[in-house]
């Protein structure tokens, strides 16, 4: 099916990186300033979602959104490229669709410039049409305004365009676009619970290099568990 497909928007949280002990870092060190109990580990992999200032309004509370958003950014300033990890095969898929002639963009709910730092340090940016994260627009996933931007930034069409993610939240933003998703359990959730999603995702992959085989028919050389 993936010959049909001409653009790719890939997630970047829990999709092509591991980033989140700096993000969890970042939310912790936050509350510490403002003297809140600091959230476990645990709990802040289950609160984030959609963008800081809504997943700090869920920890921290509405009246401390403003302060701890300015905290949480200076913070990630300081520390982000400590725990960044590619995750594995996310170069690789990228330089392997390139040459085929797919568009692709980076299109996350992580801040656009921060995305793009991301995508500069880590070698994505040449295999990359586009990065688009909050902060470029108004919206965020899943609003369906926000996946038509990038469409129409890439000067895409939706019928031969598929978004890759690892959550509901990336179902639900190519659900409100009409487009297909394709899932890789990298990210929080289970390859059960992803292919169980209502609505439920074109398909659901252990990682990339199953989505690039089975999907795309295109082969990634993996390293033996």
């Amino acid at each position: 099916m993936g010959q049909d497909i001409q653009t790719i928007l890939f997630d970047l949280d829990g999709t092509l990186i591991d980033h989140f002990t700096t993000i969890y870092r970042c939310y912790r060190y936050a509350q510490e300033v403002l003297g809140l109990e600091p959230a476990s580990y645990d709990k802040v992999k289950a609160t984030v979602g959609g963008s800081v200032p809504i997943t700090m309004e869920r920890l921290l509370g509405k009246e401390n959104v403003e302060q701890g958003v300015k905290l949480f950014r200076s913070h990630y300033a300081d520390i982000w490229k400590e725990d960044l990890r590619a995750l594995p095969y996310s170069l690789e898929i990228l330089k392997a669709l390139h040459p085929r002639g797919y568009k692709q963009a980076m299109f996350t709910n992580k801040e656009g410039n921060n995305a793009r730092l991301v995508a500069d340090y880590l070698g994505y940016t040449p295999y990359l049409d586009k990065v688009i994260g909050t902060g470029d627009t108004p919206w965020r996933k899943p609003q369906p305004e926000f996946t038509r931007y990038a469409i129409e930034q890439l000067e895409a069409d939706p019928a031969t365009t598929v978004m890759v993610g690892d959550s509901p939240w990336d179902i639900a933003a190519a659900e409100a676009a009409g487009l297909p998703c394709l899932v890789v359990a990298t990210g929080s959730h289970t390859i059960e619970d992803l292919a169980a999603n209502s609505p439920a995702p074109l398909g659901a992959y252990a990682d990339l290099a199953e989505l690039a085989r089975e999907f795309f028919g295109v082969e990634i050389e993996t390293c033996p568990v």
